[in-house]
């Protein structure tokens, strides 16, 4: 019991996930006479909306990960365990792990998002995605060892299905990974490839929705889309991806896009534990929370960041799943625990909107600031740049990105571009663990219609 923690008298607040709520959570309770226990299944955290850079050669993965550990030293009221949750047992106030079971008295569920693929089961499990450090790696290998591929490939058909890639999803990911992938296809990949003919590779961005960056100001809506066919990018709006298999994303019986390199891109669900009551996790497997981020019904548990669904009359879809929502519920909760211990009044949850941005490529992102403020272009890319940048866990990950950052804008290059370990469909693993063999194992036979025999062909 308890995984060899120490025993104290003091409350045990248990932590799920040291993502950017349960990291910043855990931090505002150094001063807090508790004792904090984080459980991750890494021993690092990482910094999500960087991912994309690790994928595309920009930044190696150490730049945007950091040891829990060392983000914690000095702080004597945490404890780290790393650990899978198998399931909340709120009976006993107990989490049962994969290395045993650990009490608590409060317990925070931090567990973040999950990729949701909307039940395409053949995209599940053929499409790549950017959900963690593992799956940018991955990527990357997979990208570049297609090319390696092409070279080889005497079929121009599938030459040009090794070269092509698919972005689903139209939201900052999505066109961030797109504006990447543009910039390596004109300043990188032609120094690799000499012998490929890279003006045939085509970059397609698929967004079921009528426009890019759909929660943003239409604003920055018309500057991303301008920015993104600027560099080449084929945009293709109010298209649902249907399924992916022979080298083809179909979005409807008989047309497809032609492409090996399907990124997934399109949505999350909640990454709700096994063992709360089934009224409180939503259909998006988000967990159901009151205005101080307590689980409805519970005493004593309570969920932060994307995982929880904080409803209000301003917000009736809940907060958006966003870093400076998580951060700024994992601040009020800290404040809330150290009310509690004082026998004062909980305070609800209010959220300050700072804004929000995406950065498109090389001098090209968008802002949208509150009071209804809106720009993009070199200051847009700027301010993405220096809010990334200070965001970032430690001095060295903020100094090796910057450098990075540095050489790459004046060399046009990126220089990560190696393939460490060969990647392989079967081996990709999901945000739970599980490889390709092992969801196809649990998961019934697919069987998608058969095209007719004209099928249209899009894009080579």
């Amino acid at each position: 019991m308890d995984t060899n923690l120490p025993v104290t008298t003091q409350p045990r607040i248990v932590i799920i996930g040291c993502g950017f709520a349960g990291l910043r959570l855990a931090k505002d309770l150094a001063d807090a006479p508790v004792q904090v226990v984080v459980i991750d299944r890494n021993n690092y955290h990482n910094f999500q909306p960087l991912l994309y850079q690790v994928a595309t050669g920009a930044l190696e993965a150490d730049s945007i990960a950091y040891p829990i550990r060392k983000i914690f030293a000095g702080q004597p009221n945490f404890f780290f365990r790393m650990a899978d949750v198998q399931q909340v047992d709120h009976a006993r106030n107990t989490l049962i792990t994969n290395i045993g079971e650990i009490r608590y008295d409060h317990l925070v569920i931090a567990t973040g998002s999950l990729t949701n693929y909307f039940g395409l089961e053949s995209i599940e499990r053929n499409a790549m995605q950017i959900k963690s450090v593992p799956n940018a790696l991955n990527l990357r290998s997979y990208l570049f060892q297609n090319f390696e591929k092409a070279l080889l490939c005497e079929n121009p058909v599938q030459r040009q299905a090794l070269m092509n890639v698919v972005v689903v999803g139209g939201g900052p990911t999505g066109v961030e990974i797109c504006g990447s992938l543009a910039e390596m296809r004109k300043d990188v990949l032609p120094q690799d490839y000499p012998e490929l003919d890279l003006k045939q590779m085509e970059i397609y961005l698929v967004e079921s929705g009528g426009e890019v960056l759909g929660p943003m100001s239409k604003y920055a809506q018309d500057k991303a889309k301008a920015y993104l066919e600027e560099m080449g990018i084929h945009i293709r709006l109010n298209t649902k991806a249907a399924r992916f298999e022979d080298g083809k994303l179909y979005y409807s019986d008989t047309e497809f896009l032609r492409t090996e390199n399907l990124i997934w891109a399109a949505g999350v669900n909640g990454a709700a534990v096994e063992g709360l009551p089934a009224e409180v996790v939503a259909k998006n497997k988000r967990i159901n929370v009151d205005t101080i981020n307590r689980v409805m019904g519970s005493r004593n548990v309570y969920a932060i960041g994307d995982v929880a669904n904080l409803v209000t009359e301003e917000m009736p879809r809940g907060y958006p799943m966003l870093a400076p929502v998580a951060i700024q519920q994992a601040e009020q909760l800290a404040a809330n625990f150290k009310r509690l211990l004082a026998g004062e009044a909980l305070q609800p949850f209010k959220y300050f909107n700072k804004g929000s941005m995406a950065i498109v490529g090389r001098n090209r992102a968008v802002v949208d600031l509150p009071g209804d403020r809106h720009f993009g272009g070199f200051l847009g890319w700027l301010t993405w740049l220096f809010v990334h940048l200070m965001t970032l866990v430690g001095f060295r990950n903020k100094a090796v990105t910057l450098v990075s950052w540095a050489i790459s804008y004046f060399s046009s290059d990126k220089a990560l571009r190696l393939i460490i370990r060969p990647y392989k469909r079967h081996d990709f693993k999901d945000d739970k663990g599980k490889t390709n063999a092992q969801q196809n194992a649990s998961t019934p036979e697919y069987n998608p219609p058969v095209p007719a025999p004209n099928a249209a062909v899009v894009g080579g």
